[in-house]
């Protein structure tokens, strides 16, 4: 089972806000980084090894884990996509609590009532 933080690790917050970045450069998205998957394997790594990093991001009420390829280059960094064959994001990858609170809130705000339908562990 993957193990997700929702705290990042101080040695990993240049390349994950790097990753955050490139991503919403290339999609035009406003997503923000709401856990990684996994890092103690991008921290147990020779430093002048790229970085794998499986990154969970929320945007609104939209949610995906997209794994990419950072390295260090002169002051800043290069990302690449890596492919995945996570195809959707298992049920322990749902929203972080804070977001599902946030959404929800949002939502009632703007409706009377609000209908949630969980399927196989998504909301």
């Amino acid at each position: 089972m993957a193990n997700v933080v929702e705290e990042i690790p101080l040695e990993l917050r240049p390349a994950a806000e790097a990753a955050l970045a490139w991503i919403n450069r290339e999609r035009g998205a406003q997503f923000k980084l709401t856990g990684l998957v996994d890092p103690d394997r991008a921290l147990d790594r020779d430093a002048s090894q790229p970085i794998e990093l499986g990154l969970v991001l929320c945007d609104g009420d939209q949610c995906l884990r997209e794994q990419v390829r950072v390295q260090a280059q002169g002051r800043g960094f290069q990302v690449g996509a890596i492919e995945s064959n996570h195809g959707v994001i298992p049920p322990h990858l749902d929203p972080p609590v804070g977001v599902r609170r946030s959404w929800l809130d949002d939502q009632l705000a703007k409706h009377a009532f609000i209908v949630i339908v969980f399927y196989r562990g998504f909301w």
